[in-house]
């Protein structure tokens, strides 16, 4: 049992199918550090991240498949799902042994899976832009939290980066413990204490908002309430497009 460990990187997990071609040694599991439980039987084979040999595998990908199929592998790889490398691998080598690109082929089980959680993980992305909801703090900076089903914080950030671009922000996973912070000039990837986030409604503490913070969200709620037409009100449509999961990081569904 060959098991292939690296970085968690998408980069890492190219340098590994580099690895998996030169070495011949087909892998039984691919791990980050992260993940890392190589049992006694194992043959264990870290492998560390090289940009020559990653972009090497990245190029011989767009000459078996279009950029658009290379860019969904990108997204796929951030779901963050048990196994993921394993199924991009099989995609990959699917790709690389097939004389015609392999990318519409949906009969084939692999291809499939592939399509159908891109597909997911662009939805969840597309959600984190709609549905996240930022908070003033006492310094100025603006905090949104969020708990998506995937790794997609950083497939959102460039948007609020261009939406936002006059004001600092934070945008955190709480599930993953960690987001990212833009000072007006760039982005960078930030952890700070858990226990400034309140656990049951993901917002942050009292005593980090801004003393105004109460009053724009009680008039946002109360502006949200005014809105709504009650007797178009359709309360199975709406779980629908807006799952309740989302419900507790969004200020007009607070208390």
């Amino acid at each position: 049992m060959i098991v292939y460990v690296y970085d968690g990187t998408f980069d890492g997990f190219l340098t590994v199918v580099f690895q998996v071609y030169e070495s011949k040694r087909d892998p039984q599991q691919i791990v980050s550090n992260a993940l890392r439980q190589i049992n006694l039987f194992s043959n264990g084979c870290e492998v560390f991240t090289d940009d020559q040999k990653s972009q090497r595998v990245w190029a011989g990908l767009h000459k078996k498949i279009s950029p658009i199929a290379c860019k969904m592998l990108a997204v796929v790889f951030m779901s963050g799902v048990p196994s993921i490398e394993m199924l991009l691998f099989r995609y990959i080598q699917k790709a690389f042994e097939s004389v015609i690109s392999i990318e519409n082929n949906f009969g084939d089980p692999v291809v499939m899976d592939i399509s159908r959680l891109f597909k997911k993980v662009s939805r969840e992305t597309e959600r984190v832009r709609m549905f996240v909801r930022f908070q003033k703090m006492v310094d100025g900076t603006y905090f949104a939290s969020f708990d998506p089903l995937y790794n997609v914080l950083p497939l959102a950030v460039s948007h609020f980066e261009k939406r936002f671009a006059d004001q600092a922000w934070i945008i955190y996973d709480v599930g993953r413990k960690y987001g990212f912070y833009y000072d007006l000039k760039e982005v960078a990837e930030v952890r700070f204490e858990q226990s400034l986030i309140h656990p049951s409604t993901g917002k942050l503490d009292s005593s980090a908002l801004a003393i105004d913070e109460k009053i724009f969200s009680q008039l946002w709620k109360q502006y949200f309430d005014n809105m709504a037409i009650k007797e178009r009100i359709n309360p199975v449509l709406h779980k629908k497009l807006l799952p309740k999961r989302y419900w507790k990081f969004l200020t007009e569904k607070g208390a």
